[in-house]
């Protein structure tokens, strides 16, 4: 593969999570238009949900996920399950 190597990332991971796994794809793509790098397709992990990773116009690595565990509220705010 000729893909460029991604930048460092100074140790820390970047994510967005979505409301529903059919949003993973269209916000990757829209991503991609507006000048990322895909890094990886998206697929659904053994735990479920969706994912997929997008290098944003610096070299940041971003996952874009959906995690069916972790609601997200109107106000667009993940909450974890008690």
């Amino acid at each position: 593969m000729n893909a460029p190597a991604p930048l460092p990332s100074g140790g820390f991971a970047l994510a967005h999570n979505v409301g529903d796994a059919a949003a993973v794809e269209p916000l990757m793509d829209r991503l991609v238009a507006a000048g990322g790098r895909l890094l990886r397709p998206a697929d659904d992990p053994p735990h479920g949900g969706r994912r997929g990773y997008v290098a944003d116009p610096d070299g940041h690595g971003w996952e874009i996920a959906f995690n069916p565990a972790w609601p997200i509220d109107a106000q667009g705010h993940v909450r974890f399950a008690p």
